[in-house]
């Protein structure tokens, strides 16, 4: 028992003192060498047999070495016991994680979920500290590239489906970039940080790039005019088959084997008929570090102001890649388990599409209620109730005010604060002559309707209306 306990203090010293690390914001290096000291005292300490046994946790020794330069978004947090812990920062690395804890090496899945980041908030672009993200992976062992262009052929259906605008996917491969790297003549040490670097050219110049790489991370500047020259080139798999000609790049091994697999993955995107929505682009970097091959990220474009003009990128909406290794990092036994995927940016869609409607000055649907049931004189709530029934008892999405006698003004006030296209309006009149008097907010038409025809006009009405909400 004495053994213990000293173990036990050795422990809570060595975590006081990776925590104050931390809060002195010392070096990655130094803080993952005191947290490998920290595990292998734990592992000395091993299992307490007389305490509850718990669910292995996610803590920030998880995180940590996973999403490179972006590790400083992460949300640190700290239990009870001095474990350093953090909030969800994506669904990918908990993904990966799953399959390794429950040994699982073949699974097809989505998942919607919120996550969380330490990042300045930008709500007119989507960008939160508190966001929701809905995921597709596709994880085990298949042929090359066919479950990768699933991925980007989900993506695209996705994004057409939405309406939001024209968009482009960029595509990319992370051992491209690490044999330009290398062939450019960048130290191994820097890749990382210069692939952070690059990823940024969707938003600045690429002198702003070049002063970045040389002037903040050290790099020389003959071998940053040398990546210049390759990042700032995009086209389709003709760019790939001129690069698999290139005399320095295709002697890379791991380059070669990324451009081999763009040229495959163009020709089954080509079967999938969505290769012209797809553009190899070189500057594409994707700051996660847990991305092994191919990468990708959708973003939306704008209407040139002029003829001629090239359209301009609005925003990512859409990103994912293969992280082959991710699994690995879980297993005790170190086994691998490939896996693809992709993420959707959900509050971005959603800031995306307002602005859309405001700028068409088309009002944004809060709810997909179809018709509000409503009343021109009191004492008609019997009849109310009596018609919203048989409306949804025939699948139609029927409301009404929760009010005896309304007034048919505030009424009417409802459905265009609330984005509802159609008001079925019950009054004495219409009760004696069989009818219902249907009425377009937006128009402010009003035709009578049979009351046994009404739910097929109403369905006649609204199958071509668009919803948002």
């Amino acid at each position: 028992m004495a053994e213990r306990a000293a173990l036990e203090e050795l422990v809570r010293l060595q975590g006081e003192r990776v925590r104050g690390l931390k809060q002195q914001k010392a070096s990655a290096e130094q803080i993952e060498e005191e947290v490998s000291k920290l595990l292998k005292l734990k592992a000395q300490l091993g299992p307490d047999e007389s305490k509850q046994k718990f669910v292995l946790k996610t803590p920030k020794e998880t995180l940590t070495g996973k999403y490179g330069e972006d590790s400083k978004l992460i949300y640190d947090l700290k239990d009870q016991g001095g474990e350093l812990l953090s909030l969800r920062y994506d669904l990918t690395v908990p993904f990966a994680r799953y399959l390794a804890m429950n040994k699982l090496t073949n699974i097809k899945r989505y998942h919607i979920a919120k996550v969380y980041r330490r990042d300045n908030p930008a709500m007119t672009r989507g960008r939160y500290r508190e966001f929701y993200q809905c995921d597709f992976d596709i994880a085990g062992q298949f042929d090359p590239m066919i479950p990768d262009a699933e991925c980007l052929k989900i993506m695209c259906e996705i994004l057409s489906s939405l309406q939001i605008g024209d968009f482009l996917v960029k595509v990319n491969d992370r051992r491209i970039l690490d044999g330009m790297f290398a062939i450019c003549g960048v130290p191994d040490s820097k890749f990382r940080t210069i692939c952070s670097s690059v990823d940024k050219l969707d938003k600045v110049s690429w002198d702003e790039v070049k002063n970045e790489m040389v002037g903040e991370k050290g790099l020389a500047p003959e071998v940053a005019d040398r990546i210049g020259d390759y990042v700032q080139q995009h086209g389709g798999v003709s760019l790939v088959e001129q690069l698999l000609q290139d005399p320095k790049l295709s002697q890379n091994k791991q380059a070669l084997e990324g451009l081999r697999d763009l040229k495959l993955l163009f020709e089954y995107l080509t079967l999938f008929g969505i290769d012209d929505k797809i553009s190899f682009d070189l500057s594409l970097a994707r700051g996660l570090d847990y991305y092994t091959g191919v990468i990708y990220e959708a973003v939306l474009l704008q209407t040139p102001a002029q003829a001629g003009e090239e359209p301009l990128g609005v925003g990512s909406v859409a990103a994912g890649g293969r992280y082959d290794g991710l699994v690995g990092m879980f297993d005790p036994k170190g086994r691998k388990v490939p896996c693809v995927g992709l993420s959707i940016g959900v509050e971005r869609i959603f800031s995306i599409v307002e602005q859309r409607l405001e700028a068409l000055e088309e009002k944004v649907r809060t709810t997909e209620t179809q018709v509000l049931v409503a009343s021109a004189q009191k004492k008609l709530l019997e009849e109310r109730l009596k018609l919203v029934s048989e409306l949804w008892d025939a699948g139609i999405k029927a409301e009404l005010i929760y009010k005896k006698n309304p007034k048919l003004l505030n009424q009417l006030q409802y459905c265009e604060e609330a984005g509802i296209p159609l008001v079925a309006i019950i009054g004495e009149q219409e009760l004696k002559d069989g009818v219902i008097k249907l009425r377009s907010v937006a128009s402010r038409e009003e035709v009578d309707v049979r009351r046994e025809d009404l739910v097929e006009e109403i369905k006649r009405r609204t199958s071509q209306s668009l919803c948002i909400c």
